[in-house]
């Protein structure tokens, strides 16, 4: 069965297919690893108040980073996971549910040998059999308690589950669900185990080991037959099996001789134990009987089944994630809604915030508001340390964020979708590095230019800075013609300030310029206000506010 709770037609078993070609450098330039853990992490509230985080979920975490950085390409993917994202903030208790059910599932199993170690380790036939009745004990109890958390049985989520989902997904998890394990093959399955129950039971005599009365089951199997010559069996059919409950005694009670004297005196009856070679043949048909009986339900159960529990946990996984991000967005007060997918030529966007920053230094961050209608490239300078690269991020880890599902970190976000999303952020020198800062930008730019197709975003923070302006300014404006030529949507932040002045110039008596200028506000007094206003480029980035500032205070500072 599938679940499709990530995608409408299939489970996608390697969640890395189809990731970001340039995954890594995203996650490193907007660092989402921030968002990854955020994700992993509950808050725990007490009478409406956040009093702690509980601790992280490894695999809530690879979960997250695994299904954002693959990116859903079309509004009806985005749509189908974003419903059931609110369907997931409205029954959040049912979802932590199936996520408890399947991962608790999955361990049990574990334990039960499902690695490829366990199963091509060496054990008894009889171990083996033991094991396969006992997963589908696991199974059976595991698929009524999901169905019990669907039908609204169990109290915790009886108020959630019965109220109505809105998603298409959800809605179809649920039908499929109920007809994959109905009533009747349930009572079924349940049916076939108690009656091979004294296989597993009849060694755990209650009492037994304390020499005490109890009960304990024997089986009764019924066989017909033919006889050949020779008193030869032929056209052996199994008629009947079932496990019958009889009071055990202890070996030497009074009871446990009637009981002995009654069997005895039965028409046609007689005990095997005293002989040991009908001992061991009658144990060799309870293993073929009850083999024969596990066979015939055990490779349809896995068929269905045996991807299953690992696909719900996964898909749960993502959604809690999900409502942990939400959950911190409301705890730090940041505007969240679901964005909607545009055309192409449209971007546009209210109050959109940083989110990660929000969540790593958890201070106000400030939004901002942008339209950016029928535009290719946009080019946003400005005064030093005036919010221009939180800016660039935030807008790159918005759309990351829409093209998964999430809601976004503004008040209202509006985007096309982008097969590709690249990015080019300035690096320090390191250890790493084995040639100049240049060379090594190039590089990397290098390998975008390879990747990148018609349609896709790139994001460019003080790219080819390593160098003279001059030089930058040619490098910067022959990529960024090329690449809008190409079909890309650029988004770039500079101090290359000829480059910038030279593009406007080149674009501003255009009827309709593809190109739109932004710049970081400062007000006259010098205070920046980490907005980004229109603004004609200018030929300064004010880095003399920043030594006044640091100067002014005086030696030590």
């Amino acid at each position: 069965m599938e679940v499709c709770l990530l995608y409408k037609d299939r489970d996608r078993e390697r969640l890395t297919e189809g990731s970001y070609s340039d995954s890594e450098n995203m996650k490193k330039d907007l660092n989402l690893g921030v968002l990854f853990h955020a994700a992993g992490r509950k808050l725990i509230r007490e009478r409406g108040e956040v009093k702690k985080v509980d601790r992280e979920d490894p695999f809530l975490v690879d979960t997250m980073e695994k299904v954002v950085m693959v990116p859903l390409l079309s509004r009806d993917e985005i749509e189908y996971r974003q419903e059931i994202v609110k369907d997931c903030f409205e029954h959040e208790a049912f979802f932590r549910e199936l996520y408890r059910i399947s991962d608790e599932t999955l361990k049990a199993w574990d334990f039960l040998g499902r690695s490829a170690v366990e199963r091509s380790r060496k054990r008894s036939p009889v171990t083996k059999l033991l094991d396969d009745i006992r997963l589908l004990h696991l199974f059976l109890d595991s698929l009524r308690e999901i169905r019990s958390c669907l039908d609204g049985e169990t109290s915790e989520t009886e108020s959630l589950s019965r109220a109505v989902f809105h998603s298409e997904g959800l809605r179809s998890f649920c039908e499929r669900f109920r007809a994959a394990f109905s009533d009747s093959r349930e009572e079924s399955l349940r049916e076939m185990l108690e009656r091979i129950s004294f296989y597993t039971d009849g060694e755990g005599q209650k009492g037994s080991a304390a020499g005490q009365e109890g009960w304990t089951k024997k089986p009764r199997i019924v066989l017909e037959c033919g006889l050949e010559d020779g008193l030869k069996f032929s056209s052996i059919r199994l008629v009947e099996v079932s496990s019958e409950n009889m009071r055990y005694y202890p070996y030497g009670s009074t009871m446990k001789k009637l009981q002995e004297i009654r069997y005895a005196m039965a028409p046609g009856s007689f005990k095997v134990e005293k002989d040991q070679k009908l001992a061991e043949q009658a144990k060799h048909l309870e293993y073929v009987v009850t083999r024969f009986m596990v066979d015939q339900v055990m490779p349809e159960i896995m068929a269905e089944f045996q991807s299953f529990f690992d696909q719900l946990r996964r898909q749960t996984a993502f959604y809690l994630g999900a409502l942990h991000i939400r959950d911190y967005m409301d705890f730090l007060r940041i505007d969240a809604c679901f964005p909607q997918v545009s055309d192409r030529d449209i971007m546009e966007f209210e109050e959109l915030r940083e989110l990660v920053m929000g969540l790593e230094t958890r201070v106000e961050v400030i939004g901002n508001t942008c339209t950016l209608s029928r535009k290719d490239l946009l080019v946003v300078t400005g005064a030093n340390q005036g919010g221009k690269s939180t800016f660039l991020r935030s807008i790159g880890i918005a759309q990351v964020m829409m093209q998964c599902g999430l809601p976004v970190a503004a008040k209202a976000y509006r985007s096309a979708v982008f097969p590709g999303i690249f990015v080019h952020f300035t690096r320090r020198e390191d250890a790493s590095m084995n040639s100049g800062r240049l060379d090594e930008e190039l590089r990397r730019m290098n390998r975008i230019v390879e990747e990148i197709c018609d349609g896709s975003l790139l994001l460019l923070n003080e790219s080819f800075a390593t160098t003279t302006e001059k030089e930058a300014s040619v490098i910067a404006c022959d990529i960024t013609r090329a690449l809008t030529e190409a079909g890309v949507k650029i988004l770039m932040v500079t101090h290359l300030l000829s480059f910038a002045q030279r593009l406007y110039d080149e674009e501003k008596d255009l009827p309709a310029s593809r190109v739109e200028f932004l710049s970081a506000e400062r007000k006259e007094n010098g205070r920046r206000t980490f907005r980004m206003i229109r603004k004609v480029p200018e030929m300064t980035s004010f880095g003399l506010d920043l030594f006044e500032e640091i100067v002014g205070k005086g030696p030590g500072h």
